[in-house]
């Protein structure tokens, strides 16, 4: 099976290395500092062959150029962002596919954080990479996109089989709960899971990876659909019956929150 190696780099980033045991390849998920991926690749002692970028933002594809010149490695990333992504060989859209040895990876359109913002899905292994498109309790700001594009990029990954390990790309668990805790209070399931992530980051723990099953039931940006929410935040801009705008307020909120 696929090995995840993750690692905290920059002030609140994680890196991710997936490394495929029986081809050897090594595949950078985002690179957000050249230095810290080509340490733990060499402590792993696992050659870096691809990059795959989830979107064009710094702390994602900054060490894309360093990287490739220290391994030849080939550079994957969105056919949307790649003009402002460095180094990009190969570009992708909707549904095509990226590959480690035998595991194929589907991409998926999660545009709202930036316009051209990729997820990777294997099926297989039951794992997706969403980078800034959704966290452990919150989404990404949305610098370009539409609350109606950001919605249905989330409505994607909430398709995807609720077993699905998430690997976010940012320790942001415990400011989100915070928020999470003040848009749904009601919610008993939220109030432990953000129990449990004290505990995690009083033991310095990451909290990440998360899984969709318990992202679905406790992350407000998820349940924009949900008509409770929806009434809750009803005198704030949402409407009961739409999830795009009641996302709106719920993002809006964040932003100032």
């Amino acid at each position: 099976m696929l090995e995840v190696h993750q690692f905290p780099c920059l002030s609140d980033n994680y890196g991710y290395l997936l490394h495929d045991p029986d081809s050897g390849e090594t595949v950078c998920i985002d690179t957000p500092d050249a230095q810290a991926y080509l340490r733990e690749a060499a402590h792993k002692e696992w050659q870096i062959t691809q990059i795959w970028n989830t979107h064009w933002h710094p702390d994602h594809s900054g060490g894309n150029e360093a990287i490739k010149a220290a391994t030849g490695c080939t550079v994957t990333a969105s056919a949307v962002d790649a003009p402002r992504t460095p180094a990009v060989d190969r570009t992708v859209g909707q549904g095509d596919k990226v590959s480690i040895g035998a595991f194929d990876f589907t991409v998926i359109d999660v545009g709202g954080h930036t316009n051209g913002h990729i997820a990777l899905h294997c099926a297989a292994a039951d794992m997706a990479f969403v980078g800034d498109a959704l966290f452990a309790l919150g989404c990404g700001r949305m610098f370009e996109g539409t609350p109606d594009q950001f919605w249905a990029s989330l409505c994607r990954l909430k398709a995807l089989p609720p077993s699905t390990m998430l690997y976010c790309a940012h320790e942001y668990t415990a400011s989100n709960a915070r928020f999470a805790l003040h848009a749904d209070p009601d919610n008993a399931k939220l109030r432990d899971y953000a129990a449990h992530i004290d505990r995690n980051r009083a033991a310095d723990m990451p909290t990440v990876p998360t899984t969709l099953s318990r992202e679905l039931a406790t992350n407000p940006f998820l349940r924009a659909d949900d008509p409770d929410m929806q009434a809750r935040w009803a005198d704030r801009g949402a409407i009961v019956g739409d999830p795009v705008a009641t996302f709106a307020a719920l993002r809006s909120a964040k932003d100032t929150f």
